[in-house]
């Protein structure tokens, strides 16, 4: 079945690229600084072994506090205006980085770009609610993560190429061009996707309601911290690759190449679940891909103790590009999944399913992250016991749903 949109004045192709850079703000505001860590720790006087990982971390609490906020916006006001808001904190995020002297401000600074991008990146899940549902639904969204996931792939290489010309600054200054196109393009093409028919008064007590509902439906609370787990897993990898990559393994401005390698493999088990969730569904994808990242987790994690921390290289890139590939069949299938029952207050659903499964990831992320020791262990433990954990979950939740159907 061809994808089309109801109500939006672009193609379908042209659609998802433009939701897919909206919704990548955040990949280009984390991955394309990576290669510079190293390079902002040392200027601003960062001395913790770990302390890196804070740049890193900062966005993601910035994103989950921004969650909060965007989707019930959005079911008042519209979608087109939350967007706007939301490119317009993160420019002013991508501003101070550039500018900051001090590690606090830089901070401060990355909270600010995770706040903003958390419109575009909130606002067009629910944009995608409006249009599609159940397969259809999943299949747009992984199509928009198969572009979404060539931010990742290239963005490394791009803040790795600019560090070999200018400094680390020049970074934050590319993302403020990016998402000022992202601004003028979304401004001139997409039309707004929710009625004025279909608004809601905002108010606290109707954001109250709504987070009760979601919690009393178990499809949607129980893979939204289901989603938090996976996240985690994929969140204490993404915090401590460059340390892995460039001062376990020493890939030095190779970085690029092999985040990117792992990017491929995520995007591609995107692009397959746009076509298997149509054939095979949510819930068996989901199980299978689970139970395959539990069984290679928990397996290489016994090959990893025998070498003392210190897998080959190359063993672990194919480990890797084998988990992501997991991850990515789980991401679109799992919000799709939480979010299929909740049409009808699509803004603030996806703002509290977003949210907290971020919040969750970056709490559980960062543990796993902040107990890096040189060697892999830390990260391969954090995935087996978060993938045991996500089994668990799904079919708990799976249970309350056939019990009450």
């Amino acid at each position: 079945m061809a994808i089309t949109s109801r109500t939006s004045s672009v193609g379908p192709i042209e659609q998802v690229i433009l939701l897919a850079l909206l919704s990548s703000l955040i990949a280009l505001s984390i991955d394309s600084m990576l290669p510079a860590l190293a390079h902002i720790e040392k200027d601003l006087g960062v001395f913790h072994p770990n302390g890196r990982q804070y740049i890193v971390g900062a966005t993601f609490v910035g994103m989950a506090v921004g969650m909060l906020l965007y989707g019930p916006i959005s079911d008042s006001l519209g979608r087109r205006g939350p967007i706007f808001l939301g490119i317009s904190i993160f420019l002013i995020g991508c501003l101070m980085s550039v500018f900051a002297d001090s590690f606090e401000i830089m901070l401060l600074g990355r909270f600010l770009q995770g706040l903003g991008a958390a419109g575009p990146r909130v606002v067009s899940i629910a944009l995608i609610r409006d249009q599609y549902s159940g397969r259809e639904m999943a299949r747009f969204t992984s199509l928009v993560m198969t572009v979404f996931i060539l931010v990742p792939v290239l963005a490394p290489a791009l803040g790795q190429g600019i560090l070999l010309i200018a400094t680390w600054r020049s970074i934050f200054g590319v993302m403020f061009s990016l998402g000022l196109i992202a601004m003028i393009w979304f401004l001139f093409r997409q039309k707004e996707t929710l009625p004025k028919s279909k608004r809601v008064r905002f108010s606290f007590a109707r954001l109250a309601v709504a987070a009760t509902e979601i919690i009393k439906t178990p499809v949607s609370m129980g893979y939204t911290i289901l989603s938090g787990f996976v996240f985690a897993a994929f969140l204490s990898f993404l915090t401590m690759s460059q340390q892995i990559f460039q001062d376990q393994y020493g890939v030095g401005e190779l970085f690029p190449l092999y985040f990117g390698t792992l990017a491929l493999s995520f995007g591609g088990a995107s692009f397959a679940n746009s076509a298997l969730v149509m054939k095979l569904g949510m819930r068996n994808l989901i199980a299978k891909a689970l139970w395959t990242f539990v069984t290679l987790s928990v397996s290489y994690l016994a090959f990893a103790i025998f070498t003392s921390g210190h897998p080959p290289l190359w063993s672990l890139v194919l480990f890797l590009m084998s988990i992501f590939f997991c991850v990515g069949i789980l991401f679109g299938n799992i919000n799709a999944q939480a979010m299929e029952p909740l049409g009808h207050i699509a803004g603030v659903a996806s703002a509290f399913v977003t949210s907290m499964s971020t919040f969750i990831s970056v709490i559980l992320g960062t543990l796993v992250a902040q107990s890096y020791n040189g060697t892999v262990l830390p990260l391969l433990i954090g995935f087996s016991t978060f993938g045991m954990i996500s089994l668990m979950i799904m079919y708990l939740t799976n249970a309350k749903i056939d019990s009450s159907s």
